[in-house]
């Protein structure tokens, strides 16, 4: 098979995980000591204390079984400068990794592994580097306004392959159509993967809906159920792990990269976002009573309003790489179109715009990548929208056009602006939005919002410094 093999009996993992669904899927764990008895009860014999960085770097500490209790009470300590972007310095105390019960997560490949999300506190005070403890402060403010955000997230990756010479291959070399998206022959081929996967996914309690074979050859996208944001976002640092940890397993990379390859569509993470009160869906109305026909509520519009009005400066959070700009542009690489949004809009099922509504009581944000830290991601869509609820900001009329075929002319006559082009210009935007510099929070050397834009702006100069292949085919000899 083009996918590779493990090496590992896959019907005997199947089996396992089907075990762990049944006698998991409604025992999810609500304190320390739930966690103990599913340890226990699970032969469980090593537990990772994980948490992620500002780029959401998953990065862990692996604690004996024996010593659950040491990590439940003590938490589990790190020199917080090696771990990556955390606002630490060599002179820093330690950080230590405080796990959430609620996180305990099986390994499917390794079923007597398990993984605890974590929050980083430092000399027993929550760390405001922590981009976990940044989205949990974000929720906490808006669930004292009454709302509830919940989150549904579609995370795009590329299955390949070392080639002998050392470059990047598809793992699949029969995936060559110039149109491959939704093929079966496809699927079918990297059937053992993508079904291990899924059977992973819904083993695990998130329910695997469905498998596509993406825009891109080689490009896969396993959805699950939309949950609040906080688990979401714990969900997808654990499935980027996880998907990378299986093809790993196969001798197969899988990479959820922006742009890997300059002639193929791109990897996003579409966040599927609504605001919930006591289980009901506040952004959702019967179609009939919306004005605009999208079945939104106002606060939904305002909401949508609030993205509109700092999509600018989030887009710095949603798609925070150099690279997250190559796929930020109109054009048709092999199939079509590059599916990611350039322009500052929102209407219908329509998938050229920055904001699609495909169904009633929700709204898609496509600027949101496959390089994204979901917990700072999350914060700022939730930050922007709930700033346009505040202020009661208009969305402005759905836009029903094909936006890949507006000329400048048209764009402007019609009042659309454009996202940045790069991330310099979005860190410049982002540094001038109020809002997003309070839904991101402080720390005690300033707001985190100049710390990431210090952090995006070295990282942008890094890649400024790079020679490239294109530059020297361009102007070895031109003059």
């Amino acid at each position: 098979m083009p996918n590779g093999s493990s090496g590992v009996d896959h019907a005997i993992v199947q089996h396992r995980l089907r075990w762990i669904y049944l006698h998991l899927m409604n025992d999810a764990p609500r304190d320390p000591d739930d966690v103990r008895r599913i340890v226990s009860d699970n032969g469980i014999e090593f537990l990772f204390a994980q948490f992620v960085d500002m780029h959401g770097k998953p990065s862990a500490k692996l604690v004996p079984a024996h010593h659950l209790d040491d990590l439940l009470t003590e938490g589990a300590g790190f020199a917080g400068f090696a771990a990556g972007d955390l606002g630490q310095g060599p002179d820093s105390p330690d950080m230590i990794a405080m796990p959430d019960p609620a996180t305990l997560t099986i390994l499917p490949w390794r079923p007597t592994v398990a993984r605890l999300a974590c929050d980083i506190t430092v000399e027993g005070e929550p760390w405001p580097y922590c981009p976990r403890t940044i989205l949990r402060r974000a929720l906490a403010r808006a669930s004292e306004l009454g709302y509830e955000l919940k989150i549904g997230a579609e995370l795009e990756y590329f299955l390949l392959r070392r080639a002998d010479d050392g470059s990047l291959a598809l793992a699949d070399p029969l995936d060559t159509l110039e149109q491959p998206c939704y093929d079966m022959r496809a699927l079918t081929r990297n059937l053992d993967f993508v079904a291990e996967v899924s059977t992973a996914v819904t083993g695990l309690g998130w329910d695997n809906y469905a498998t596509d074979h993406e825009d891109a050859n080689g490009q896969f996208e396993q959805n699950f159920a939309f949950s609040d944001a906080l688990t979401t976002c714990d969900r997808a640092i654990f499935f980027r792990y996880m998907v990378e940890s299986l093809a790993q397993a196969r001798g197969l990379i899988a990479t959820f990269m922006p742009k890997p390859f300059p002639h193929l569509t791109g990897n996003g993470c579409h966040f599927h976002v609504s605001l919930w009160r006591d289980g009901v869906n506040l952004f959702e109305r019967d179609p009939s009573e919306d004005p605009r026909s999208l079945g939104l509520s106002e606060l939904a519009y305002n909401f949508i309003g609030g993205l509109k009005a700092h999509a600018k400066a989030y887009i710095a959070l949603t798609a925070p790489t150099v690279n997250s700009y190559k796929r930020l542009v109109v054009g048709a690489p092999t199939s079509g179109a590059t599916w990611a949004p350039v322009y500052i809009s929102y209407g219908y099922n329509n998938r050229t715009q920055m904001l699609r509504v495909p169904a009633p009581g929700r709204i898609e944000d496509r600027t949101v990548d496959g390089s994204c830290n979901p917990y700072l991601a999350a914060t700022a869509l939730l930050t922007a929208g709930v700033d346009g609820i505040e202020r009661e900001l208009d969305a402005g009329d759905p836009n029903t056009a094909n936006l890949y075929t507006l000329d400048a002319a048209q764009r402007i006559a019609a009042g659309i602006e454009l996202l940045p082009g790069n991330l310099l210009d979005a860190t410049r935007e982002l540094e001038r939005s109020d809002a997003l510099r309070a839904g991101l929070g402080r720390t005690a050397d300033g707001d985190y919002l100049d710390y990431f834009v210090e952090v995006k702006r070295r990282e942008v100069q890094a890649a400024h410094e790079q020679v490239t292949q294109w530059e020297l085919d361009r102007y070895l000899q031109l003059y």
